[in-house]
């Protein structure tokens, strides 16, 4: 039996996909997770435990547990254990993204560089430590602009400024979600910085792919509708295939292509953000890893040779173990999902209107992923959304509609957080 190692946090909402389409497959798959060292298996899931912080003792540690359980394949969900998958992959001689590549591409100071270096269109930026008085920034930042984190993913610790006071309460307000403890666990010294850039007008869309020995394969291209000016950038729907115009997409992917090989991503799954407007095509990421949260589940795939149908996460295990991605294509009709936006601070009680909400001709599935009790953070410090809403139809602007019609439909029930009562000699 083919054996894949998937490394991933023990919580993330993609683990669970990944196991069902393992199963399905007959692959047996083997997690390296974040975890401690020193307790005996607590999930009972045989996870290989390592720390995403130290990556040459995990991958140590994956190397001397393929001793006896040899590794024919290896995938990392989300972005903070992509290095290490890399540095496993060159370990094992097995083809993938280098680990340079992927250092790279999860850190955006980095990444602005590389693309530049290669002609690619980027926002003017500027970092500076996160611990300097953001003051003396104003007199070299042009206005509006974007505060943002140097590597955290998603929109987290992202927020639009459009003058020098804004900008200052946006630092500070940065500076306090990168000492956070969860944070500070990571080790990560990005942390320590922060990048000012040019605010970018302008659509945004997200590109799924995978390359194959440097060959970018196009599996989706997700418009996403709602605007996202700011002052925080809450990503919402995602809808494909894209109602752009065949040129259009064809010059936006060709650049998602460019910004792949500048950062040196070469073979393995690519997550893709960009901005397009007048003046052209910016690239705001390329990930050395798949879409991140449930969001996967909009995708289906066929392979035309045989007509078999399966999910993003099989073909990214058959990838892994050899198989070409090019020999899949995204099925004909059109999908969707709503990243369901938490609307303010506050301890989830549950929601209402769920039934209504996947009754929708269209909807397949309405997830919630908050759990009961537990205190919503909305952004910029988010760490994860509420839920999920997915949606399939016959053209994107069905999809669109549907999935608004379905989120339209829930109540959610979300109380005052109680503030923590000092004792009386306090």
């Amino acid at each position: 039996m083919a054996r894949v190692l998937l490394l991933a946090t023990t919580t993330g909402y993609q683990i669970r996909a990944f196991g069902e389409a393992a199963e399905r497959l007959g692959v047996d798959l083997v997690f390296g997770s974040d975890r401690c060292h020193m307790l005996d298996d607590p999930w009972m899931d045989r996870a290989v435990p390592i720390r995403f912080h130290d990556e040459q003792s995990s991958v140590a540690a994956i190397l001397e547990a393929a001793g006896s359980r040899p590794i024919d394949g290896v995938l990392a969900v989300g972005d903070q254990p992509t290095v290490i998958a890399a540095l496993v992959r060159e370990a094992l001689g097995l083809p993938g993204h280098p680990a340079f590549a992927a250092a790279a591409a999860r850190n955006k100071l980095a990444t602005r560089e590389r693309l530049r270096s290669a002609g690619l269109a980027v926002p003017a930026f500027v970092q500076d430590s996160v611990s300097v008085d953001p003051h003396r920034l104003a007199s070299s930042v042009a206005f509006p602009a974007v505060v943002k984190r140097v590597a955290l993913s998603g929109s987290r610790g992202v927020m639009r400024v459009n003058d020098e006071e804004e900008l200052v309460k946006a630092y500070y307000r940065l500076r306090a979600l990168l000492q956070s403890p969860d944070i500070r666990a990571e080790r990560n010294p990005a942390h320590d910085f922060v990048l000012v850039e040019e605010f970018i007008p302008g659509r945004e869309f997200a590109v799924e792919g995978v390359m194959n020995h440097g060959n970018l394969h196009v599996l989706a291209v997700f418009d996403k509708p709602d605007p996202l000016d700011g002052p925080f950038f809450e990503e919402t729907i995602y809808v494909t295939p894209s109602r752009l115009a065949q040129g259009e997409q064809r010059s936006l992917t060709n650049t998602i292509a460019r910004a792949a090989a500048a950062l040196g991503l070469r073979h393995r799954p690519i997550h893709a953000e960009c901005r397009v407007n007048e003046r052209g095509i910016y690239v705001l990421e390329v990930a050395a890893r798949p879409i991140g949260g449930l969001c996967a589940r909009a995708l289906r795939f066929v392979q035309a040779a045989d007509l078999v149908e399966g999910s993003l996460e099989e073909l990214l295990l058959r990838h892994a173990l050899g198989e070409w991605s090019t020999l899949w294509r995204r099925e004909p009709d059109a999908s969707g999902v709503m990243m369901i936006p938490i609307p303010r601070r506050g301890v989830f009680r549950g929601a209402g209107g769920l039934d209504q909400a996947r009754s929708i001709p269209g909807i397949t599935d309405v997830r919630l992923t908050a759990k009961t009790d537990q205190l919503l953070v909305p952004l910029p410090e988010a760490a994860s959304y509420l839920g999920f809403i997915f949606a399939r139809g016959g053209s994107p602007d069905d999809v669109e509609a549907t999935l608004r019609c379905s989120h339209a439909r829930l109540h959610l029930f979300i109380d005052p957080e109680v503030p923590v009562l000092q004792s009386l000699h306090g």
